[in-house]
């Protein structure tokens, strides 16, 4: 157990029946490195969700906040109307406000409540919402895996290079990219853990870093390199087009992940282009948040897209780059946080 990370278990009153809710919860991600069913959790910042894997969901015409258990995907609005206890009904609300107690307590309810069934749904035909779809920064960072830097030529850089996309960027898993071919010509994907944050953090320590992060992510950095690198180096054009920041399908809170150990990958029609580690990262995650808050206040519902390992399009010799186009399917993965999928248009 890690020491920086306080139990806020005793606010919630029924505290059995949370860690037994988070424990369901996180137990039923299918494929290698999913949380295994009873294993012990590390309990996150206080007020905030903890041992849940965490999903948007598009139902009704609006973004619902949903976790997957056991017994199915549980429709957190339809469960807290059912059962008459509150909750958050977004991931930004929960996020924002810190609403972790009254979720978890929400559902442990909701998974020994008959009158609860309602609210689980079927993975089949579900519509996935952008994870968060309003947070105040999303934060990148560049050139930040020791053999991406390798294969760019470049030398690793001395402190964390920063940059940003915007809320337009936000995309969903199983969301489509049109990709903007009157503009570019030249797209590449970047796979990337994305760190959620849960509280405010401003000149946070390295040793506290990780007490302030909600969960992580599976995202990526979409880029079109000759609007970023040819243009007289404006690389802002070349990573905010729409849509241009797929992430999802879970925010795994951060109880459960040991961030910079996960395998992480990403394939292109079914053939593997990247696969490494995240211990390949130059900062770590701890590094990463430390750094970054001493320029700027990291508020709950900020992300930051921690860089791509080697095996990106621009790191192949030149009469060897063939640049992503419309029809091609896009798979990334890394392990514990599930597959993010999506295809170009």
């Amino acid at each position: 157990m890690q020491t920086d990370r306080r139990d806020f278990l005793r606010t919630a009153g029924t505290a059995g029946a949370i860690v037994a809710a988070g424990t369901a919860a996180g137990a039923s991600l299918s494929g290698a490195g999913s949380v295994a069913h009873g294993a012990p959790s590390r309990t996150g910042p206080r007020g905030l969700a903890h041992g849940l894997m965490l999903m948007t969901l598009r139902r009704n015409n609006e973004y619902r906040l949903a976790v997957k258990t056991d017994q199915g995907i549980l429709d957190v609005k339809e469960a807290a109307g059912l059962l008459h206890l509150p909750a958050p009904s977004t991931m930004d609300d929960l996020l924002q406000n810190e609403d972790g107690v009254n979720l978890n307590a929400l559902v442990a309810a909701a998974l020994k409540t008959a009158g609860a069934k309602k609210a689980f749904v079927k993975n089949e035909g579900l519509e996935y919402g952008p994870l968060v779809t309003r947070p105040e920064k999303i934060v990148c960072v560049g050139l930040n895996y020791r053999k991406h830097a390798a294969e760019t030529g470049q030398a690793a850089p001395k402190q964390p290079i920063l940059f940003s996309k915007f809320n337009n960027t936000l995309n969903a898993h199983n969301g489509k990219i049109k990709l903007p071919v009157d503009l570019a010509t030249k797209f590449d994907y970047e796979v990337e853990l994305v760190i959620i944050i849960g509280k405010e953090a401003k000149n946070v320590s390295e040793a506290d870093a990780h007490s302030y992060v909600a969960g992580y992510a599976t995202g990526n950095d979409f880029s079109a390199r000759d609007l970023q690198l040819e243009t007289g180096g404006q690389w802002m054009i070349g990573k905010t087009p729409d849509q241009f920041a797929p992430l999802g399908p879970y925010m795994v809170t951060a109880d459960q992940v040991e961030p910079d150990q996960l395998k992480i990958e990403c394939r292109v029609n079914g053939e593997t282009r990247q696969s490494s580690n995240t211990s390949d990262m130059i900062f770590n995650t701890k590094q990463i948040i430390s750094y970054t808050s001493r320029y700027m206040t990291l508020r709950p519902g900020d992300i930051i897209f921690t860089g791509t390992p080697e095996g990106v399009i621009l790191g192949k010799p030149v009469d060897k780059r063939v640049w992503l186009k419309p029809g091609d399917k896009i798979a990334c993965s890394l392990a514990q946080l599930g597959e993010l999928a999506f295809d170009l248009v």
